[in-house]
């Protein structure tokens, strides 16, 4: 038999903290591992998996294209992509679309775009005003923007030309812009930070203060989009409208795909040759894309995404009623955080982990929730069953 574990600590970088298990195949909220356990799976490929494991409406477009044409360059067009871009455009604020690879490509695009533009319009302006806690990626460029010294200072010198001020703090913001800010980037919702949450007004104030200063406002919403926190895009509860968003995670339900979109007098800054990408907008991943995007759409997974918060909202505020250890529960949709009083997130994932629940110990002291839009009531409850019994059994909780 196949030491998979052994196998992937001989031939792997060892860069990640797996969790111990070997997964083989997931159907819906489920998934199985080598040794025939069945876990539900509130990780979701870190929020990728929008609709679930195999899903029909995915396998179904990515066979169909496997089978007729899986990439063919940017030196051609292709349908699919162009399929995609419209449903894109045709359902948000924004009116072009970039496609590349990751999350994190969508962001060094954004990057880019930006300072294109305060090259052409601002006398060269270049800086990006970023938040402490904010994440943005691990390549260099994205790295730069990323929001936590931790993940950054392994790594410098990093390209200059960025800003770190408090989340929620829109004085900082304030002081922290010149006539070098191109852009300030933030995530509606910062989620690898812990999902934490924009004070009231925030980010409408952001956006007042980029149109003061005529800078562009970026939304980083490669987690927080397609439907994940209970509107297609998380700007659309706000009510504030971004001149750049990135996107990627839920895009394709699990197929590997990013993408950035622009306003038209922004977009136009980018011209032949300033960027591409080999891989960006392929047959296979766009065509996946197209299906995801269009099905939440069609199905209305953002109204369901709603319902089923509230329902898991409510059974996990009943925790931080009865548990001392449980501080806060803090979210929107399907992006929720359980925060707890001491360093116990890990203690709290292993036992949820044995019991049949995937979770993320996204902070020292906080898990993270992330099923699929289409989770079902009985699957909610009884993963809220299993998360009790691993609060009380990982950190012998007092209740009040």
């Amino acid at each position: 038999m196949t030491d998979w574990v052994a196998d992937e600590q001989q031939y792997l970088f060892q860069n990640y903290g797996r969790q111990p298990i070997v997964l083989d195949r997931g159907e819906g909220t489920r998934v199985w591992d080598t040794e025939g356990h069945e876990y539900l799976d509130f990780v979701g490929g870190v929020a990728v998996n929008i609709l679930g494991h195999a899903h029909p409406v995915v396998a179904k477009a990515a066979a169909e294209q496997a089978q007729t044409l899986i990439h063919a360059s940017n030196l051609f067009y292709t349908k699919p992509m162009i399929q995609l871009a419209k449903l894109l455009v045709e359902n948000s604020c924004l009116d072009r679309v970039f496609f590349c690879n990751s999350g994190t490509e969508a962001v060094e695009g954004a990057i880019k775009l930006a300072r294109r533009w305060g090259l052409d319009t601002r006398n060269g302006a270049h800086e990006i005003i970023t938040t402490i806690d904010g994440f943005h990626g691990r390549s260099l460029g994205a790295l730069a923007a990323t929001g936590n010294a931790r993940y950054r200072e392994p790594f410098g010198p990093l390209m200059p030309g960025f800003h770190h001020v408090p989340w929620n703090d829109l004085d900082q913001i304030k002081a922290a812009t010149n006539e070098k800010t191109a852009a300030i980037m933030v995530e509606p919702i910062q989620g690898e930070g812990g999902v934490n949450m924009p004070a009231p007004g925030y980010l409408q104030g952001i956006r007042d203060w980029c149109n003061e200063k005529g800078i562009l406002l970026i939304f980083d919403e490669v987690q927080t989009g397609i439907g994940r926190t209970g509107s297609l895009f998380a700007y659309e509860q706000e009510g504030v409208e971004p001149d750049i968003m990135t996107l990627a995670k839920g895009l394709a339900g699990g197929v590997a795909i990013g993408a950035f979109m622009a306003r038209e007098s922004i977009a136009s800054h980018l011209v032949k040759g300033d960027h591409g990408s080999t891989f960006g907008g392929n047959a296979l991943a766009a065509a996946a894309g197209y299906a995801t995007v269009k099905h939440v759409i069609d199905e209305d997974l953002s109204g369901r995404c709603r319902a089923a918060s509230d329902r898991l909202m409510a059974r996990l505020r009943s925790m931080e009623d009865r548990f001392d250890v449980v501080t806060e529960v803090r979210g929107r949709g399907l992006l929720i955080a359980v925060a707890f009083s001491r360093d116990c997130a890990t203690d709290v994932m292993d036992a949820c982990r044995r019991k049949g629940l995937l979770v993320n110990n996204v902070r020292p002291n906080a898990i993270r929730l992330m099923p699929p839009l289409n989770v079902t009531d009985d699957e909610l409850d009884r993963a809220c069953d299993i998360l009790e019994e691993a609060i009380a059994a990982s950190t012998a909780a007092v209740t009040k």
